[in-house]
């Protein structure tokens, strides 16, 4: 008796849309020398604990997660990814902003501001 095993590809932690791909493409076609790619992490900042910051990256970290994009990679913060899972991540801009907007379904809160959330 002969047992198959299929490996199922699991789920990218964040899901970016078209328009957050293309930014991170902007930004990786003008990105520093030695950078491999773009990383969103949530580190401890702001009224509510966490915000999202959104960096060039030089080294790869086993426990990040790596998304390739059609613009070069996005990793997740290892540390991050509990925070982030089931997000979606966009790029909007308007006449008075430009910026990464998250729809993160595991923020419980956030300041006032925006610029920082709780889970």
């Amino acid at each position: 008796m002969t047992t198959t095993t299929t490996v199922r590809q699991r789920p990218a932690a964040v899901i970016l849309t078209p328009a957050a791909e293309a930014r991170i493409a902007a930004l990786m076609a003008k990105a520093p020398e030695g950078a491999i790619g773009v990383k969103l992490s949530t580190p401890r900042r702001g009224c509510s604990g966490l915000a999202y910051s959104v960096d060039y990256v030089s080294e790869a970290n086993a426990f990040d997660e790596r998304i390739e994009t059609p613009g070069g990679t996005f990793f997740i913060d290892g540390g991050s990814v509990l925070y982030l899972v089931g997000s979606t991540m966009d790029w909007v801009e308007d006449d008075f902003t430009a910026g990464f907007v998250f729809n993160n379904p595991n923020a419980k809160g956030s300041c006032g501001c925006g610029e920082s959330f709780t889970v």
